[in-house]
């Protein structure tokens, strides 16, 4: 199943979540390439529309990059050759669909006996903290 062996890659799209305050359906639409550099670097910031305004926005990426480098070794680890950031398991040419991501975000919220942990929920930690 796509939930659980995938937890590096679910553990990562919550922290990015975290620390740019991006809407999920932004956060799963990032490529690669948006992220990293050719080399493999994380840049240090990234850039991208926002899906649902129009935007430019631009992403600090600093607070998040050890998560990002050990994100892209559990990739290389896993065989994962995609072009979306957070490829579907099942359909690495796909990137995870927001559907998916809320059943699994529906999925630890069970584990950890809360009902509230939807797809919204990175966002609103992060403003929280700020």
């Amino acid at each position: 199943s796509e939930d659980f062996k995938a937890g590096r890659r679910n553990y990562t799209i919550f922290q990015l979540g975290k620390a740019t305050l991006l809407r999920v359906s932004d956060l799963l639409t990032l490529k690669r390439a948006d992220v990293f550099d050719e080399r493999g670097n994380v840049r240090l910031n990234a850039y991208l529309h926002d899906q649902k305004t129009g935007k430019a926005n631009r992403l600090y990426l600093k607070p998040v990059i050890g998560d990002l480098l050990a994100y892209q070794q559990w990739l290389q680890q896993e065989n994962l050759i995609s072009p979306w950031l957070f490829p579907s398991t099942q359909h690495p040419d796909q990137h995870l669909t927001e559907k998916q991501f809320y059943k699994i975000m529906r999925k630890v919220g069970d584990l950890l006996d809360l009902d509230y942990l939807g797809t919204h929920t990175m966002r609103k930690t992060g403003a929280y903290r700020v």
